[in-house]
């Protein structure tokens, strides 16, 4: 008894101990996750987002006409596939293949014999109707023939004149006469060849004066007037520029495109423009802007909107100045070449990211490397090679 009393308090110091160890030990763990936590954080905002390199180009206030730029394609201002109207062979081929013809010159003759004897009949026929009515006209003088006689008889001559007009216009069927001046393409058919109506025997086209089409956006469509004059370029012909006039526009705009239909009309004297060539067409309205200039590679497009980067200066980390990327929203205007114009967002002067804008977003450091530079040119020229 006397023992047990006497080892008690061994017992209780040793609990003592161990519970001071496994507090010192769990204190010890929450101080080093807590400080390997804090160093973590302080070793993070030490680092540095890697810079990116960039190309850059100062925004620029540029006079700019009021102009806008499409894509076109030349048609002849008058073009017909010449075909028959009725069924037939053909007797007589007046044209070959590059011809140039006249308004009214024969081009084609079909066989025409069964007609031609059919019209002698009808005219016979016409004639005895007009002997019988000048023969009972004379009888109904005196008496001798009823009113109604001579009713009939007229009758009878306007039907038959009737006849002959049709058959003779059945005849001017047989005959395919050029309906305007122009050049004759490529033909294949032949004398004796038969043909049904809608077969297409030759094409005929006026190059004296061609037709451009092209479309303009909606919001452009203010610059497009009747009479204002346009710029053709055409790659065929690459160190001359061709000059027409809006000859006609849609009354209204596409409603699944929003594009408005426009056709100008361009001289063709020396025919060296044909129907199918696509040229760039510049509609030039007189007036003069000033807007800031950029590449268009500097503008990024979203569904939020249109973006540029512009360069900013801040501390970084070491406090040293350094360059970084800001994002602005702008409103962009007309393009001409490889520049676009910025309508609000970007002031005169301001250096803006041009190429690299892929690897950036807010705040990037930037490194400036302006050795190659995209273009800007308001009139780009493809290069030979």
């Amino acid at each position: 008894m006397i023992d047990a009393i006497r080892k008690q308090p061994s017992y209780t110091k040793r609990l003592v101990i161990m519970l001071i160890l496994v507090g010192g030990l769990i204190g010890g763990l929450v101080w080093f996750n807590g400080f390997k936590t804090k160093m973590i954080k302080q070793f993070m905002a030490g680092m540095s987002e890697p810079p990116a390199t960039v190309s850059t180009v100062n925004a620029q206030l540029q006079d700019w006409a009021s102009s806008l730029s499409a894509i076109g394609s030349l048609r002849a201002h008058r073009a017909v596939d010449l075909s028959p109207e009725i069924s037939g062979s053909i007797r007589s081929l007046h044209i070959q293949s590059g011809n140039h013809v006249s308004l009214g010159q024969v081009l084609i003759e079909m066989n025409d014999d069964v007609e031609r004897a059919q019209l002698r009949t009808l005219i016979a026929a016409r004639d005895l109707a007009k002997l019988t009515l000048d023969r009972d006209r004379k009888q109904l003088a005196i008496q001798t023939v009823p009113v109604a006689q001579v009713d009939a008889d007229e009758a009878d001559l306007k039907s038959k004149e009737a006849q002959v007009e049709a058959q003779n216009a059945l005849l001017t069927k047989k005959r395919i006469l050029a309906p305007f001046t122009g050049d004759i393409g490529i033909t294949t058919v032949a004398p004796g060849q038969y043909v049904n109506p809608g077969d297409k025997l030759a094409n005929l086209q006026d190059l004296s004066r061609l037709v451009i089409d092209f479309s303009v956006p909606q919001g452009e469509s203010n610059l497009v007037d009747m009479g204002s004059k346009v710029e053709l370029k055409i790659d065929s012909f690459p160190e001359q520029v061709f000059h027409g006039v809006i000859s006609a526009r849609n009354p209204s705009v596409d409603a699944s495109t929003r594009n408005l239909q426009v056709e100008a009309t361009i001289k063709n004297q020396r025919h060296r423009l044909l129907p199918g060539m696509f040229a760039q067409v510049s509609v030039i309205s007189g007036n003069q802007h000033r807007y800031i200039t950029l590449p268009q590679t500097a503008v990024a497009y979203n569904p939020y909107g249109s973006i540029v980067f512009v360069v900013k200066e801040d501390k970084g980390p070491d406090g040293k100045l350094r360059k970084v990327a800001q994002q602005v929203i702008v409103k962009t205007g007309p393009t001409r070449g490889d520049q676009v114009a910025i309508l609000s967002g970007v002031s005169d002067g301001a250096e803006v990211v041009s190429s690299g804008q892929l690897k950036v977003k807010n705040g990037t450091p930037l490194i400036i490397n302006n050795q190659v530079n995209p273009t800007s040119d308001a009139d780009p020229h493809p290069a030979d090679h």
